[in-house]
């Protein structure tokens, strides 16, 4: 008999994305239906991202969100979220936090890339693969998703969300550390040296950070 369960894989779709500059809900009710009547059958029922990069303040995302289901649409998170504060009201509202894991390569120092022994990875790490940078660093221009490993002998560069594992100094280089722009990993590793997800999800969760070695405790510093 086959086995039943649920089998989590990480996978990519296509979303729209509403960047709100605009604090007044029925307004940008208003600008979504303009847009709306312009192709009707297709936004009818399609997911939608709420960008709120430009907005000075947080605006009420339960009244929001009601907002884009009157419109047949269907609101699914939130991206652009610059503090913590928001960050909980987005997931009160029932919402997501949403992340490109992108980030353009001119933001990486070109010094790093043009380190010898440095290996570069352009692109998400998805879900089975494993990415490794022998005798060497490992730079990665994109997302490690879940189930994605990336190791490297010496020091990891994750220029977007680390969701998967990440093991840095593989042969015992206690000076490796591990960068990364939003800390959600089922596993960082240093020299031997690990956590795993239930000890990560503290302070420095979903954070951009520095992590290092202390002699034989994983040491987090914020970017």
């Amino acid at each position: 008999m086959a086995e039943r369960g649920i089998e989590l894989k990480g996978s990519s779709f296509t979303l729209s994305v509403a960047h709100i500059t605009d604090s007044d809900i029925q307004r940008v009710k208003q600008q979504l239906a303009e847009k709306i009547a312009q192709a009707p059958e297709f936004f009818r029922a399609a997911p939608l991202v709420i960008n709120i990069e430009k907005l000075s303040q947080t605006p009420d995302f339960n009244a929001l969100a009601g907002a884009i289901r009157e419109l047949d649409l269907v609101p699914v998170g939130v991206s652009g979220i610059k503090d913590d504060h928001t960050r909980a009201a987005v997931r009160d509202a029932g919402l997501a936090v949403m992340t490109t894991g992108k980030v353009p390569v001119q933001e990486v120092p070109a010094a790093l890339l043009n380190q010898p022994g440095t290996k570069v990875h352009r692109g998400p790490v998805r879900s089975g693969q494993q990415v490794y940078a022998p005798n060497g660093s490992l730079v990665i221009l994109g997302a490690v998703g879940n189930g994605a490993e990336v190791i490297a002998d010496d020091s990891i560069h994750i220029y977007g969300p680390l969701r998967g594992r990440a093991v840095a100094g593989a042969k015992g280089n206690e000076s490796a550390r591990i960068y990364c722009q939003q800390l959600m990993a089922e596993l960082i590793s240093i020299a031997g040296h690990y956590q795993l997800s239930d000890g990560l999800q503290g302070a420095n969760w979903e954070q951009a950070v520095s992590i290092s070695l202390a002699g034989e405790q994983l040491k987090f510093d914020r970017l």
